[in-house]
């Protein structure tokens, strides 16, 4: 006859699968993962509907944005600063978070405290990274850049200036499509101007630098193709004037985008994402520039060579750019116009989305597929949990903040 101990259903803790390295408890489903709404009268907001790309499927559009910490050893690995303010958002419910711009080189850094990816003695750093985000069932993306001219500048608080060898400066190294200074005034150093060899160096070490971001277990890889650094130089004709096969005509200026785009997606399984971000306008309204009917052509070009998501910001490539009145989401109009433009290529939004409002605005408006999200989750890890409260939704939320939940005495939860 069995005891009462033994008919009694065991209760276990469960180890969350795979091999993390560490126990920590099953999340099933992930935090921020929708499970009703407060008043279910009330429609489900769009934010918290999942989205699935190629075979990786997202339980909300809520995203952590690059951030660049200046906080890594001059050899470019992350350290434990990254590791807990990157797993703070995936554990709190960001279905994706995506590593700060990495340089794919020593000299396409920022600075020398910037994230490097360039060589594998640098992958473990980012595998325990990736590894803590997979840990909570979320999802890690990396974003990949190379600063070109922008290189080889002092960290914000040092106040963001070209930076002296002597200031753990490299401004000798730095490389461009034209040899034009970010601005003309004597201290901003001259770049080199690439040569044909460099080219296809620098479009190497891209793909050596996705390789190595595949083998540290990342699910999605981002180019970084905005804000004025290599790619947007070679893209706008503010600062490309070259007169071969690179430079000149739209469709040879957005060549070194195209061949190093193939490269990538020639490099990587097709089980990895890749997404694009593009500054979608020069904001120079004066003169020759680019304006977001360039980018809905250059994204019509990436969409067939396997890009899954334009993740759409603005400006950065010269000082003089004349900004709209900077107001919440106000670069969404931007991703929409390159949704409209290229039928079935997947956009998200950046910039000034700080609520829930706004987020689910921008996303059931059909300006963008998702929003992604940087300084207001650097305020409040917690931002997914924040928004799905002030939405009237009902969330997983990590079963070890359990009590602290909305309403935790609710039968449901």
């Amino acid at each position: 006859m069995a005891s009462s101990n033994e008919s009694k259903e065991l209760k276990i803790n469960e180890p969350m699968p795979g091999d993390h390295g560490f126990f920590t408890p099953i999340q099933s489903p992930p935090a921020g993962s929708l499970l009703s709404m407060y008043d279910k009268s009330q429609p489900i907001p769009r934010i918290f509907e999942p989205i699935t790309i190629r075979s990786t499927t997202f339980q909300n559009r809520i995203w952590v944005s690059p951030m660049c910490q200046y906080s890594c050893p001059k050899t470019g690995e992350l350290t434990d600063w990254h590791l807990v303010q990157l797993g703070s958002y995936a554990s709190r419910g960001a279905s994706l978070t995506i590593v700060e711009a990495t340089g794919v080189s020593p000299e396409g850094r920022n600075t020398m405290e910037d994230a490097g990816l360039w060589t594998a003695s640098q992958v473990p750093s980012y595998r325990r990274v990736a590894n803590f985000i997979h840990s909570q069932g979320q999802k890690a993306g990396i974003q990949l850049q190379h600063c070109g001219r922008k290189a080889s500048v002092t960290a914000p608080w040092l106040g963001h200036q070209p930076s002296k060898k002597e200031e753990n400066g490299f401004p000798d190294d730095l490389i461009s499509p034209s040899d034009l200074p970010y601005k003309d005034d004597g201290i901003w150093p001259t770049p080199t101007a690439m040569t044909k060899e460099m080219i296809q160096k620098s479009i190497g070490d891209f793909v050596n630098s996705a390789k190595l971001a595949v083998e540290a277990g990342f699910d999605v890889i981002e180019i970084h193709g905005a804000h004025g650094y290599l790619i947007h130089q070679f893209c706008s004709p503010l600062t490309n004037k070259r007169t071969d096969e690179y430079g000149g005509s739209f469709d040879n200026r957005v060549r070194f985008a195209l061949e190093l785009v193939q490269g990538i997606r020639a490099a990587i399984p097709e089980s990895t994402l890749l997404f694009y971000r593009i500054s979608a306008t020069d904001w120079i309204p004066d003169r020759d520039s680019w304006t977001p009917e360039q980018s809905v052509r250059l994204c019509q070009l990436l969409q067939p060579l396997g890009v899954d998501l334009i993740d759409v910001s603005s400006g950065g490539l010269v000082p003089d750019q004349q900004l709209p009145q900077v107001r919440p989401a106000y670069q969404a109009h931007l991703a929409q116009k390159i949704k409209d433009g290229v039928p079935g290529l997947l956009t998200g939004s950046v910039g000034m989305i700080r609520d829930g409002k706004t987020a689910e605005d921008v996303v059931a408006s059909g300006k963008a597929d998702v929003v992604i999200i940087a300084r207001e989750f650097a305020r409040n890890p917690s931002l997914v949990l924040n928004i799905a409260y002030e939405l009237g939704v009902r969330v997983k939320w990590p079963i070890q903040l359990h009590r602290s939940q909305p309403r935790y005495h609710d039968p449901d939860i």
